[in-house]
Parts: C-alpha cells; structure tokens; sequence
C-alpha cells in the first residue's frame, strides 16, 4: 500500500503542470515502459513468446505460422509448448513500437512480413536494427513502410541487408528524399526485389 501511495502522490503532482505538456511526458513515458526488454522474460517464455507479448503491449498484431488469424489481443495468447507458436507476420500499424524495445526480435527466426504503419517513434535506428539481425536477413520476404514521419534515406536503405527481400512498398514518408538513389542501392544489392515507391 505505501508504494501505491507514493506512485498516486507522485501521479497527483504532476496535475499542476499544463495539461498538454502532461499528457505527452506521460505517454512517453508509459510506451517507453511498454518496450523495455525482459531478458529474463525471453529466456523463460522463448523469443516468439516475448516478442508476441511486447508487440501486442505495444498496440500490434501478430499472426503465426499455421493460422489465419491474426493475435491482437494480450489476454487472449495461446497458450501450450513455447516453441508451437513462431511469429510469421508482424502489423505494427499504429502501435508505439520504439527502438529500444526491438532486441525482442533478436531470437525470431519465422518472420516473412513486416508491416510498419503511422508508427510515430520508428526511426532509423529501428530498420538498421532490422538489417543487422542474422535470423531476419534470412527470414523476411516482405516489408511495408507507411506513414512513419522519422524514417529517413539512412534507415531504408539499410533494409538492403535483408537478402531474402521479395517486396519492398514504400509510401507517404516525408523524411525519404533520395528516391533514385535508393532504387540504384537496391537494384544492386536485391535485384528481384518488387521495389514499390509511393512518395513525394
């Protein structure tokens, strides 16, 4: 009882600074909660497990190999033998998935689409991260980057390392300036990539 004191004093104080500014430390604050990784947790649970509870944490959806339906809700993870379930498909559309949260993604070795959609904390440090993971530069075939305002040149052209890339759509990112640049880079180091570009 006395750390719940603590936390609602602590949450009552913060009522006396503007409501605006408020609101934004706070949900920075609670997605920034949401993607810390529990390596103890990834150990315990295997990595298709943890990464399925942080993705769904964060506002995404999974689908595993095997099933049509797609997991979009935390309380509802199957549950059985930890390796039944390996993660095939990650829609990240609107969710607050962050940098710091994607050593989650380290032990996946199933994942053939990412679907990365209006999520306002992707940066470029997320899709270098992607690119330097051994297990996804073998394992995802498909990649969708919509309306993420922080990506960057930087970031997509590091996707270049994911050699099994088959489809690459690309759509609404303002930060994306080069786009005959990128076409040479992937043209050269993915050359069956179907490289579909959507920008301005």
């Amino acid at each position: 009882m006395m750390l719940f004191g603590k936390v609602s004093q602590q949450l009552c104080g913060i009522k006396k600074l503007p409501w605006s500014c408020d609101s934004r430390y706070f949900w920075g604050w609670l997605n920034a909660v949401f993607n810390k990784v529990d390596y103890d947790r990834i150990r315990d649970v295997g990595p298709d497990r943890a990464a399925s509870e942080w993705l769904l944490r964060c506002g995404a959806m999974v689908r595993y190999h095997g099933q049509e339906r797609w997991q979009t809700d935390y309380n509802h993870l199957p549950t059985g033998p930890l390796d039944k379930y390996k993660i095939q498909a990650i829609d990240a559309t609107n969710s607050c998935i962050m940098s710091i949260g994607f050593d989650h993604m380290v032990g996946l070795q199933h994942v053939e689409k990412i679907r990365l959609c209006k999520c306002h904390y992707i940066e470029d440090d997320c899709l270098l991260r992607l690119g330097q993971l051994e297990n996804l530069q073998k394992s995802i075939l498909e990649m969708e980057i919509i309306s993420c305002g922080n990506i960057t040149d930087k970031g997509i052209i590091a996707l270049r390392h994911l050699r099994n890339l088959k489809y690459l759509l690309l759509s609404d990112l303002p930060g994306v300036r080069e786009k005959e640049n990128l076409i040479q880079v992937f043209e050269t180091a993915l050359p069956s990539l179907e490289l579909k570009l959507q920008l301005k």
